[in-house]
């Protein structure tokens, strides 16, 4: 997912709306977000945030330890 489609993954609070989600990840990471997808699972909501072509995600997984 990382690498093939440029995306993250991000357990997120449920109250947060898709527009919040993409500012918070876009000041904190310096990055411009693509697009976002929510998903609601045993009452935890997960975001994937596909990125823009010039920042990729594998640059933001590192930073934060993931890779």
């Amino acid at each position: 997912l990382i690498e093939l489609q440029n995306t993250l993954v991000f357990k997120v609070d449920r109250r947060m709306n898709k527009t919040e989600i993409k500012k918070e990840i876009e000041n904190q990471f310096n990055v411009k977000v693509h697009s976002i997808s929510t998903l609601i699972r045993n009452n935890t909501k997960y975001v994937y945030a596909r990125l823009e072509a010039k920042n990729t995600s594998i640059d933001v997984a590192t930073k934060l330890g993931m890779l």
